[in-house]
């Protein structure tokens, strides 16, 4: 016959202490192994986003699960409860938001078999496991770049406002209309009203030479490094620029790390020789330069590292030293000068290029488009819509295949 040992009230104590004890150890242990798991730092998020995470699986355990991996960053308004909807924000850590709490059984169990359970897991390697493969399905962080991040320049010329910077106003500058600057020789206070002041005058030479070019694309650099954006977009006035697909091209880089995003127009580096003074023979280089007929792209670390180089009006003095145009000279500096490598993006097209090869199933996936009129005939890509009288240059034609919605678009 089996006896019961009655504790006396100090034993009890001292049972209940050592409990509470082994609680506390196996959240403890818990809370090292997620964050062995997942170092990262808090983030913020509503608490709307916490009872979303919450709800599928957590019911009567729900408050002291999140006890273990929530903080409040204000006080709690008098009573309210933990997860109560209001306008206070909590931090969680990003493997809350990534951990599916339906993997863990919870029901009616006191708190205390949970956290024997979670303890079990831990021992076994199998919740560690669990999250490695929650890990590679996290939700993604927020974009890195957004339109407002991206200066977006373009070179023009007094003779050409009325038919290049014309067609550009029509079209894909009204996706970018505070983003996107124009770099001309003359005041045109007509064009100066269409583009709401966006027409800055450089004072630059008329014309498509050397010294015109380089000043021109010394002032879109000094004025790009006033503005603060993240993301300095050169254009000629000859481009369509697809703005969404820039945006996007743009997210995939940081602009903290030095990128030099272009296309060659030439099959092999440019090779140039300087005049050196020590020595009575030429120094030869070898450089890739992006074409400024395609576009070209450079992050604000780059920039910040040209600018004692080429900021302040010195881009115009290095043009004259090597005599070469603007891209060039561009090309120069940042491979050359600054060692940093041309990251070629084939999603950048000049009228260098036969713009028919083109495929209109790809336009959305590319980033510049181009025209030219060469020996009697366009050089345009081939797209559906305005007849060749009405839209030689084909920009109005591929403007509407990617945004039909605009008010001058054939119905479909």
């Amino acid at each position: 016959m089996m006896s019961l040992t009655v504790l006396s009230p100090p034993q009890r104590f001292k049972r209940i202490l050592q409990a509470m004890m082994l609680a506390v150890a196996v959240v403890y242990m818990t809370l090292l192994l997620y964050q062995s798991a997942y170092g990262y730092p808090g983030i913020q998020v509503p608490h709307s986003q916490v009872d979303a995470l919450a709800s599928e699986a957590v019911t009567t355990h729900r408050d002291q699960l999140l006890q273990d991996y929530v903080q409040s960053s204000t006080p709690t308004q008098p009573g309210a409860g933990a997860l109560a909807a209001s306008p206070t924000t909590v931090i969680i850590r990003k493997d809350i938001r990534s951990f599916n709490f339906s993997d863990i059984e919870v029901s009616e169990r006191p708190t205390a078999t949970l956290l024997t359970e979670l303890a079990r897991r831990s021992r076994n390697g199998e919740l560690l496991r669990d999250l490695s493969q929650r890990a590679v399905t996290a939700t993604p962080q927020p974009p890195v770049t957004e339109l407002d991040d991206i200066f977006i320049s373009v070179k023009t010329t007094k003779n050409y406002h009325d038919t290049r910077l014309a067609l550009i106003i029509k079209t894909w500058f009204q996706l970018a209309r505070d983003q996107t600057w124009f770099f001309t020789d003359t005041d045109d206070h007509y064009y100066q009203e269409k583009t709401k002041g966006h027409l800055i005058n450089t004072k630059c030479s008329q014309g498509h030479f050397r010294k015109a070019l380089c000043c021109k694309m010394s002032a879109e650099l000094d004025v790009f490094l006033e503005s603060g954006k993240k993301w300095f977009c050169h254009f000629d006035d000859d481009n369509y620029v697809n703005v969404p697909r820039l945006v996007k091209l743009l997210d995939e880089y940081s602009p903290s790390v030095d990128w030099y995003l272009g296309k060659p127009s030439i099959s092999s580096p440019l090779e140039i020789h300087l005049d050196s003074k020590n020595t009575t023979t030429n120094k030869k280089i070898t450089f890739w330069f992006a074409t400024g007929g395609a576009g070209f792209c450079l992050s604000r670390a780059l920039t910040l590292k040209m600018l004692p180089i080429a900021g302040g009006g010195k881009f115009i003095s290095i043009g004259d030293k090597i005599r070469f145009p603007d891209d060039v000279t561009m090309g120069f500096i940042i491979e050359h000068l600054l060692k940093v490598p041309l990251t070629v993006v084939d999603n950048f097209h000049s009228h260098l290029e036969p713009m028919e090869f083109i495929r209109q199933d790809t336009f959305q996936d590319q980033v510049s488009f181009s025209y030219a009129h060469m020996k009697n005939q366009w050089n345009v890509i081939k797209v559906d819509g305005f007849d060749m009288k009405t839209d030689p240059k084909r920009f109005y034609s591929l403007h509407c295949q990617l945004f039909p919605y605009f008010s001058f678009c054939p119905p479909r």
